[in-house]
């Protein structure tokens, strides 16, 4: 790759994506320097935003010969379709969260990905958090023994935003986004996967409870995994405020986070942000991590997706990860719906 990443934009209908344009203007290795938006109005009015060209035809952005990465950051259902078009003009691509509504859909971008040889990562901001990597490290070197029981809470306030909540947001449309379970339980899966590997079933309810303006705003997903362990997602479109975002219990030992989604880093947490109590210890251990607003965590994924594309990083997330992702999702959907038990 050369000294100079070079990246573009395909759509500015994920938010996200304009946190990495504003992070990666501060950087010398890489630059993003144009974009396209099915969406004239918004496209042009963000590239304008970041002094990026403004290409009116996808096919034209792909062919331009200053663009090593692009950026998919458009509704999900056209996830597929654009990954597609980047991959076949040989571009990398970085995919925003969800992958796709589909496992039909997941399967094209895993195979474009292989049959173009270009690199791809899922923009997974749980990957690249300080404190989750931690914790990882943690699980993986057995710090709290044979683990019981995982809960996370992954919640934003955003149904609740009445300027957000209307109609026209591609995010509340089902075509367009599924769900709320679908757009913001995803990185939570996606955690689980991480931290425990693929699991083997679901039980879920998912549904509107306190709002009805998209198709749900609260849900709790129970997975089992291979060794037995329960992970317990609880997934929120309407929560105010939160402090305690992650619980880990084992034989051994016990984890709490005490923030890392939208509704804890509203304010600095009263407790600390991670700690653990380990097997015959009488104190926790408190690890001494800053605190970080819930958009600076945002912010901080465009380092590692620069590196990853300039070969000095591994994917924060690869496509079958991705898909292994939506299969969750998908199958918590599935057990809400017909009030079984969902077995992968």
């Amino acid at each position: 790759m050369p000294d100079l990443i070079r990246l573009a934009v395909i759509s500015f209908a994920h938010a996200h994506v304009r946190m990495y344009c504003r992070a990666i203007a501060d950087f010398d290795d890489a630059e993003v320097v144009a974009a396209w938006d099915d969406n004239r109005e918004r496209g042009q009015r963000h590239a304008a935003e970041f002094g990026l060209d403004w290409e009116p035809d996808l096919d034209q952005l792909l062919a331009r010969q200053d663009i090593d990465a692009v950026f998919v950051a458009s509704p999900t259902n056209k996830h597929a379709q654009h990954v597609i078009a980047a991959a076949e003009a040989g571009v990398q691509v970085l995919l925003q969260k969800p992958m796709a509504l589909t496992l039909q859909d997941c399967d094209a971008i895993i195979d474009v990905i292989n049959r173009a040889g270009v690199k791809f990562s899922m923009c997974y901001q749980m990957r690249g958090d300080p404190i989750n990597q931690k914790m990882k490290a943690l699980i993986d070197e057995g710090a709290v023994g044979n683990i019981a029981v995982i809960r996370r809470r992954h919640a934003i306030p955003a149904l609740l935003n009445k300027s957000w909540a209307v109609p026209g947001n591609w995010h509340i449309d089902p075509a367009q986004n599924m769900g709320m379970f679908m757009d913001d339980a995803s990185h939570a899966a996606d955690w689980f996967y991480w931290m425990l590997g693929r699991p083997l079933s679901v039980v879920a309810e998912i549904d509107n409870i306190v709002t009805d303006v998209a198709p749900d705003d609260n849900g709790v997903a129970l997975y089992r995994f291979t060794k037995g362990e329960i992970g317990i997602l609880f997934n929120s479109s309407t929560q105010l405020a939160a402090e305690a975002t992650t619980e880990i219990y084992g034989d051994a030992g016990t984890i709490h986070q005490n923030y890392g989604d939208a509704p804890s880093t509203l304010l600095p947490p009263e407790g600390t942000p991670l700690k653990i109590f380990r097997a015959g210890a009488q104190e926790w251990e408190k690890f001494d991590f800053p605190f970080l607003p819930h958009g600076a965590r945002i912010h901080a994924l465009a380092r590692p997706l620069v590196d990853f594309i300039k070969g000095d990083a591994p994917p924060l997330a690869t496509a079958e990860d991705g898909k292994v992702c939506i299969e969750m999702v998908l199958g918590a959907y599935q057990s809400a719906r017909q009030g079984r038990r969902i077995h992968f």
